[in-house]
């Protein structure tokens, strides 16, 4: 147990350590300011504007900002469908794989857009390297761009004063693609690559077993998609396994890349936001809320692993094992599994299904909460500064004053806005939950009865429900209904809130500033950061409270 807890000490130190030069870094680029990368990246930049027929100087207001964010991922969208169903007939496809049935193309195509990455496939029996390297990996950069887009238009609509616009969206997703995510994602890769993580077009190989006969080992481009897919908190294994794949994740150090690689643009964006608004405690207020959180469902989840499964307690060592590859043990499988759904990335080590019912318990509510302990790159932080907006709101009505945040007071208007970020998320999951449950044939899509069997459609829904795309397993989500109706609440979820964050800044940026006074509630003392925290687990007991009783609450009661 010391060694679980000097692990997850040395990662959360390393991912603090890290954060702070990367969110300054972020916050110069993302502003305009000369970088190191500058002078070699600037040339490319204006040549993209050129192609595209974009001026990075256009401003755009929250109605323009909003319809580019949308047309993009359109386009996007039907790319991606189109790509999956055509692919049997495209090149790059050395194992002859068909086209994508039109229902699963469309789930993963909504999946990938939505930067959720929620599979109901096995990637090396179902894509092609094209699919996979031309279709995947550029949803894995340029839906992580707008999401960080989108939480740069937000950040100007506090500093911004009496203004109509909020920047220009191609400038935003070019300069996010290009100085960040790119170059984080080469270095990591090629980390990842010197680690024995396959990089190849090469088709699949036949190899002779020691015990007789053959195995055919999958390959592909995987570092460059696995690269990028954690960065962006995408999360989409290149492999069925995921990351317990061993060509996708295969000693301790690539298990270390790829988890600080999970939360960091994350936890950089806080700092970037600390600096954008010109106080930095504002930052670090946020980022408290966020760790503190993590380390408690962190310490619960590894603690019930490690405690509450006497059943397959061994020589080895305590705790269970079940679901989880003995080169990660449990103390790794814990923090990732924390870390994978406390961001909106998905991507897993271990088998959650067979994590013990508290812990399930953490892992559905951490992505229930709205995906923002940490959450999605730019997503999480907007979904925060919601919160962050509804936690001033009401506590301006307990004492009787106006509420304000960042010398902005927040009307009705705004909080309409707030409402759509926090309340779409769940009512998604528990409708989607609730439909499911009601299908006649939900039984035969199910591996478990009972309580267990209704934490899996939970779980489902939660993952898709909140762009995480993790998976409980014993859920066959391969069926016309799942795809279709998962497919459009993954879109929904997405872009409700990121539509709600774009004209809630627009209605900020035209404010005039207000003086803060002596009634003027600190966001940036230790007094918020707990009202904060309050309001966030209300929000989500009230939400969800009746659900887990219903599923992971009833399963543990039922295994003592």
């Amino acid at each position: 147990m010391s060694y679980i807890i000097l692990q997850d000490v040395f990662y959360i130190a390393l991912l603090i350590g890290l954060s702070v030069p990367l969110g300054i870094y972020i916050y110069k680029v993302m502003t305009g300011q000369k970088v190191f990368l500058t002078p070699v990246l600037a040339p490319l930049e204006k040549g993209i504007y050129k192609v595209i027929g974009v001026k990075n100087n256009d401003e755009m207001g929250a109605k323009k900002y909003t319809a580019a964010v949308l047309g993009f991922s359109i386009i996007s969208f039907l790319f991606l469908w189109g790509l999956q169903m055509l692919q049997g007939v495209l090149p790059f496809n050395p194992e002859r794989l068909k086209g994508v049935n039109w229902h699963l193309a469309f789930n993963t195509a909504a999946s990938f857009v939505s930067n959720s990455n929620w599979q109901a496939y096995s990637g090396e029996s179902t894509l092609s390297y094209l699919s996979q390297s031309l279709g995947m990996t550029v949803q894995n950069f340029v839906s992580a761009g707008v999401g960080i887009a989108v939480l740069f238009a937000l950040i100007r609509g506090f500093v911004l004063r009496q203004k109509s616009t909020l920047g220009n969206f191609w400038a935003d997703l070019t300069r996010t693609i290009l100085y960040i995510l790119i170059p984080l994602s080469v270095i990591l890769a090629v980390l990842l690559i010197s680690q024995g993580v396959v990089q190849t077009f090469s088709p699949y190989k036949d190899v002779a077993m020691l015990q007789g006969g053959s195995q055919t080992i999958p390959l592909g481009p995987a570092a460059s998609q696995i690269a990028i897919k954690q960065l962006g908190t995408n999360g989409g294994g290149f492999f069925g396994a995921n990351s317990a794949f061993p060509l996708e994740n295969p000693t301790l150090l690539s298990n270390i890349l790829q988890l600080l690689s999970i939360l960091l643009i994350p936890a950089s964006l806080c700092v970037s936001f600390g600096k954008a608004v010109k106080d930095s405690r504002q930052g670090i207020s946020i980022y408290a809320t966020m760790l503190i959180l993590f380390i408690v469902s962190l310490t619960f989840v590894t603690m019930s692993e490690q405690f509450l499964a006497p059943a397959f307690t061994n020589v080895i060592s305590s705790g269970s094992m079940e679901g989880k590859e003995v080169i990660h043990g449990i103390g790794t499988s814990s923090l990732w599994a924390t870390a994978t759904t406390a961001a909106s990335n998905g991507s897993v080590n271990a088998m959650h299904d067979s994590f013990t019912p508290l812990s399930g318990i953490f892992l559905m509510f951490l992505m229930q909460l709205g995906e923002i302990v940490f959450g999605g790159v730019g997503s999480g932080l907007y979904g925060m500064l919601a919160f962050v907006l509804l936690t001033v709101f009401i506590a301006g009505l307990m004492v009787g004053r106006t509420p304000e945040y960042l010398g902005k007071k927040i009307e009705p208007f705004d909080m309409k806005m707030v409402c759509l970020i926090v309340l779409t998320p769940p009512l998604l999951t528990l409708l989607g939950t609730a439909v499911a449950v009601m299908m006649p044939s939900a039984s035969t899509w199910l591996t478990n009865s009972g309580a267990h069997g209704f934490s899996e459609i939970l779980y489902t829904f939660s993952s898709m429900g909140n762009n995480n795309g993790s998976s409980f397993a014993g859920f066959n989500a391969n069926t016309v209904f799942t795809n279709i109706t998962g497919g459009i609440i993954m879109l929904l979820v997405r872009f409700i809130p990121m539509a709600a964050s774009i004209f809630l800044a627009g209605n900020l940026a035209k404010k005039k500033a207000v003086a803060a006074s002596d009634g003027t509630l600190s966001t940036s003392n230790t007094m918020f950061v707990g009202l904060l925290i309050a309001v966030i687990l209300l929000i989500g007991a009230l939400s969800f409270l009746p659900a887990l009783a219903l599923g992971p609450i009833a399963d543990y009661f039922s295994t003592l």
